[in-house]
């Protein structure tokens, strides 16, 4: 996969979630899409297949209280990263930052593993 193929999955991933749309999601995630959150600890929650992997990326998404900011989006060939910061309120402790390591597979999202800073 071409590193432009790759950013552009992983900006409409992206904008997903800073539109609150969580059809936007509709054709980027593989049938066997794997994904690790990164709660609860230590070791957060896995999510295998279509189906759970586009539940539970599309309940952020459509969460129109939380603010999602991508840092930076990198790309080489068929891996990702995408750095971000979800803030949910007003205060100066009201977000985490974050990171997301990404890997496709035919143009499609195979794999999110999210890390957090904590």
């Amino acid at each position: 996969m071409s590193d432009d193929k790759t950013l552009q999955v992983l900006n409409q991933f992206n904008a997903a979630f800073q539109k609150h749309d969580p059809s936007l999601l509709e054709g980027l995630l593989a049938e066997d899409c794997v994904l690790e959150n990164s709660g609860p600890a230590p070791d957060g929650s896995r999510h295998e297949g279509l189906a759970a992997c586009r539940e539970f990326w599309s309940a952020i998404a459509a969460d129109a209280n939380a603010n999602f900011e991508p840092e930076e989006v990198w790309a080489s060939g068929d891996r990702g990263i995408i750095r971000w910061k979800l803030t949910w309120g007003p205060g100066p402790k009201d977000h985490v930052r974050g990171v997301n390591l990404m890997r496709l597979r035919d143009g499609l999202i195979v794999e999110g593993m999210g890390y957090v800073k904590g």
